[in-house]
């Protein structure tokens, strides 16, 4: 009785010991956005996510790392084993702008990183609260020069697309307006509907909903055509303000180290997940639009737009500690 008692007791440590996965066996890949939840990088990857985690028979989760513009889930993300199962969803925050503002990174975009695939693009947007009495750029000009360093605008922090979005109006039109840094888009734009600052220069993905439902007041978007999902808004061109263009672009970015056959594997399956109906319609409705390319296409983009931000960084100016 007694060894019999043994046995099963041993065999119920080894079924359980089993079905614990052994270390380095855990498959699951961790797509890191580098921002809080709600701006248009956490939304872009919880519509991918589940559908990628089918292409690869793979459990996909979103791990959001907000903080320095970016940087700190970069970093993470720089830092982690290159086998696949850490991969980021870059933009033209960290990767295209963080480089030519910020001195202390901890991380190199073309040493630590590998550009995957591109992913999508949206242009930027700028957007006041309903009590902000201009509802065009040149209204919103008029105002700052009446009020200057009064109109506060928000950003998903130092250094970010968002901040460099409003650097780049103020220095193509020469106006005094005030920079509050956030955490993140989605703390920016509640501020913003909020009231306690009042304009956010910031993606279509992260207002639209606020857009639609009156909560936010749309003043143009930084596009050469108007967003299909907002026809009403029209073009910084349109309103008179034709040099303020700016997209703001996502790619899927891996540690540098990582294999090739893994990084070919995943841009197969991001091909496929693209042409998806349901993923079409969902990057629709959001305001992004899908950007099919090679990786070394994707890669002398990168390039070419670091090298364009640099140069205006150096124009304006712009330094972020």
């Amino acid at each position: 009785m007694m060894r019999r008692r043994a046995g099963l007791a041993l065999a119920l440590c080894v079924a359980a010991l089993a079905a614990v996965p052994a270390h380095g066996q855990d498959k699951t890949i961790r797509l890191q956005v580098p921002f809080a939840t709600g701006g248009g990088t956490d939304i872009l990857a919880r519509i991918l996510a589940p559908r990628l985690a089918e292409r690869l028979g793979q459990p996909v989760i979103v791990e959001n790392r907000a903080g320095a513009a970016g940087a700190i889930g970069a970093r993470y993300t720089a830092q982690a084993a290159p086998d696949g199962q850490t991969l980021m969803i870059g933009s033209i925050s960290e990767i295209g702008i963080n480089p030519s503002v910020t001195q202390k990174l901890g991380y190199d975009v073309w040493r630590d990183f590998v550009a995957v695939a591109p992913l999508a693009s949206t242009p930027m947007i700028l957007v006041a609260h309903p009590s902000v009495p201009a509802a065009t750029p040149r209204e919103v000009i008029a105002l700052a020069g009446a009020r200057p360093g009064q109109l506060n605008y928000g950003s998903a922090g130092a250094g970010s697309g968002a901040h460099m979005g409003a650097e780049l109006f103020r220095y193509v039109t020469r106006v005094d307006i005030t920079h509050v840094p956030y955490k993140g888009t989605g703390a920016a734009v509640a501020d913003l509907a909020g009231g306690q600052v009042q304009l956010v220069f910031t993606t279509v993905p992260s207002v639209i909903g606020l857009v639609k439902g009156g909560r936010l007041k749309p003043i143009a978007v930084a596009t050469t055509q108007r967003v299909p999902t907002l026809p009403e808004v029209p073009t910084f061109a349109e309103s008179g303000v034709p040099e303020y263009l700016m997209d703001y672009w996502y790619g899927l970015f891996a540690p540098a180290a990582t294999p090739r056959e893994i990084q070919t594997r995943l841009q197969a399956a991001l091909r496929d997940v693209m042409r998806l109906p349901d993923v079409a319609s969902s990057l629709d409705k959001a305001g992004l639009i899908p950007t099919p390319g090679t990786p070394e296409e994707f890669t002398a983009f990168v390039r070419k737009d670091m090298e364009r931000w640099a140069a205006v960084v150096k124009a304006a100016g712009i330094k972020v500690d």
